[in-house]
């Protein structure tokens, strides 16, 4: 899911976010942010969700479904 990975850290460059913050204001560590940006690893559907609700973006674009 490299676009997955790809948009996630464009989102959180553009909130201002540090890896650590995003991952406080979502419920995960700062290393679950890395690894997902990193495209090491994929989020739970609940994840992918809250991190959609976060930016007020759909699943689908964060998954490269839409843009």
């Amino acid at each position: 899911m490299q676009i997955f990975a790809e948009r996630l850290k464009e989102l959180r460059s553009e909130a201002g976010l540090t890896t650590k913050k995003l991952g406080e204001q979502i419920g995960v560590s700062d290393v679950c942010i890395s690894r997902w940006e990193r495209d090491q690893r994929d989020p739970s559907l609940e994840n992918a969700k809250n991190i959609a609700v976060y930016f007020k973006v759909s699943t689908d674009y964060l998954c490269g479904l839409e843009d």
